[in-house]
């Protein structure tokens, strides 16, 4: 899952960003509106959590813009502005969800976890491939009944598998819904990655690689 998250106040964005990522998400941040617009128009996101008072670009106009797309994020607005009245004219606006500060942390994240599933092209809530099942939000996964222990990276890699089931991902595609742009694109990481979680999921082989494509679950 990759997620935008656009919040003026630098401090609260990596603390928020920092649990998301914790939780298994590839996020990004923007610090003002136009920066937001920028990386919206680079990447897909499945979730943006907005601020609406926002410099550069009001987080009103961005929301509207973000809803208008064919194809677009989820909105979770975050912001300091909670009454109901505030609430309403957000939902107006189309912004999926409405958290005010300050928010409880695991509040924050059922919310965005619960947006993505809501996001048209979601799939269901357990995922499913021959004898792995894996449950984002209870965060399990486990092959024949058996439970894997697996890291924050490694289930969020067998994540982006199951979904992307029975076609094939890239490095290049798993680098970037499961870290962030930030991600250096000449890393080994998802080689290295791949690896782990190809012998915590053991035998027969869960996961073919094709050279030059990428990597599927078999």
């Amino acid at each position: 899952m990759r997620v935008l998250v656009v919040e003026d106040a630098a401090a609260l964005a990596e603390v928020v960003a920092e649990g998301l990522r914790d939780q298994g998400m590839a996020v990004d941040v923007a610090l003002d509106g136009l920066a937001a617009a920028a990386k919206l128009d680079v990447n897909a996101y499945d979730v943006v959590v907005l601020d609406r008072d926002l410099p550069g670009l009001n987080g009103d106009v961005l929301c509207e813009m973000i809803t208008s797309r064919p194809e677009r994020a989820m909105v979770l607005m975050l912001t300091a502005a909670g009454s109901a009245d505030d609430r309403v004219r957000g939902l107006t606006l189309g912004a999926d969800d409405y958290l005010a500060k300050p928010f409880h942390f695991p509040e924050l994240v059922l919310r965005v976890r619960s947006l993505a599933r809501r996001r048209p092209a979601a799939h269901p809530r357990t995922l499913v491939a021959g004898a792995l099942e894996l449950d984002p939000i209870r965060r399990t996964a486990n092959r024949s009944g058996a439970r894997l222990n697996l890291s924050v990276k490694e289930f969020a890699v067998l994540e982006a598998l199951m979904r992307a089931a029975p076609g094939y991902l890239s490095s290049e595609a798993l680098l970037e819904q499961v870290w962030d742009e930030n991600a250096d694109p000449f890393t080994n990481t998802v080689t290295v990655t791949v690896g782990r979680l190809r012998r915590k999921l053991g035998e027969p082989a869960a996961i073919i690689t094709l050279p030059g494509v990428g990597y599927r679950i078999a």
